[in-house]
Formats: structure tokens, C-alpha cells, sequence
């Protein structure tokens, strides 16, 4: 059996339009899922992330995994995220190689709007596990030009699922993206 663990945004939790989409077209190929909410949102219900809440939440994406490790025994593992969440589901696989057996990244959020100088792509380098990323061509965390400049960095296996028209959130899009991620993921598995 295959598992998808996924978690949200930095302004979102885990019932996000966009999770529950993918979670339906996941569990409808077979897969379980399982959407969770990061630590800092289990502390606040709403509002970001505070600057110290990135190692704490890794920390609990670690946890989720090692629980679903050894409570569900799949035979592959795969950790998904939108934005922020994709961000630290990220650093988590580059932190720990082999922790995951893949990552799907719904809009990764590669700089903050308008300071393209500011790239949060240090930890590409280390990423070893097979990673699908899902970006708009609107997303202003990053243009699909600057994606595919920086995902050059990361030596394991990268595909790009670029989304027509969206925006940061995938909205609008969500059960368009559902449903093309879900085919373009198992046509190429």
C-alpha cells in the first residue's frame, strides 16, 4: 500500500480546498492519505506561522511520518505540502535522505513576492528523494522560469507540473490540478 501525508499552507490548515481535492484523487487510485495540521496551527487556529515555528513543525512532519511508519507499514511513502508546508516537507527530506520516498510540492514558495533575491532554495542541493512540483504561472512566491532555474540544483528526480493561469493558492484550479497530478503521477510511476 501507498500513503500520501499532506499538509497546508502557511494561512490554511489541513481541510485547505486544494488538500481535500488531492486526497480524494489519491484515495480514488488507492493510495490512503492522511491530512494533518502542522504544529504551529494545532497552536493557533488561525493566522501565519511565527519565525521560530519552522523547526518545531518539521519536527512534528518527522513525527507524523514515523507514527505512519510504523502504524501503517506502507510500502512507499510520499509527504506532500502546499507552500509553506511544502517548504518544510522539503527541508525535512534534505535534512534526513531516505526519511520519505517522495515529496509533492504544491506551489513552492521559492522567494517572497517581489524579492526574487531572496531565494529559499539553500537546501536544494541535499534534496535526494524524487520530488513532483506543482506551480501556477501566476504564483508570485516564484514564475515557472525562476522554478526551473532553481530546481537545476537539486541532483534527484524532478518533475514540473505547471499550471496554466494559477496563482499562489491553486484555487480556482483545484480539481484540475487533482486530477492532472494524480494521472501525470501515475502515468510516470
Amino acid at each position: 500500500m501507498d500513503y500520501l501525508l499532506l499538509t497546508h499552507g502557511a494561512g490554511s490548515d489541513r481541510n485547505a480546498p486544494l488538500l481535500v481535492a488531492i486526497d480524494v484523487a489519491f484515495s480514488d487510485r488507492g493510495f490512503e492519505v492522511k491530512r494533518f495540521n502542522l504544529p504551529f496551527r494545532r497552536v493557533r487556529p488561525k493566522g501565519p506561522p511565527r519565525p521560530g515555528d519552522a523547526a518545531r513543525d518539521r519536527e512534528g512532519l518527522r513525527n507524523e511520518i514515523l507514527l505512519t511508519r510504523a502504524d501503517k507499514q506502507p510500502d512507499r511513502l510520499w509527504l506532500g505540502g502546499h507552500s509553506y508546508g511544502g517548504r518544510q516537507c522539503s527541508i525535512l527530506a534534505a535534512e534526513n535522505p531516505g526519511l520519505v520516498d517522495g515529496l509533492l510540492l504544491f506551489s513552492y514558495p521559492l522567494h517572497p513576492p517581489g524579492k526574487p533575491d531572496q531565494l529559499r532554495t539553500k537546501h536544494f542541493p541535499k534534496l535526494q528523494t524524487p520530488i513532483w512540483f506543482i506551480h501556477g504561472s501566476r504564483d508570485p512566491f516564484g514564475s515557472l522560469d525562476e522554478m526551473k532555474a532553481a530546481i537545476e540544483a537539486i541532483p534527484a528526480p524532478v518533475t514540473l507540473i505547471e499550471i496554466e493561469g494559477a496563482g499562489h493558492d491553486l484555487a480556482k484550479y483545484r480539481a484540475d490540478v487533482a486530477t492532472r497530478v494524480v494521472e501525470e503521477f501515475f502515468e510516470n510511476q
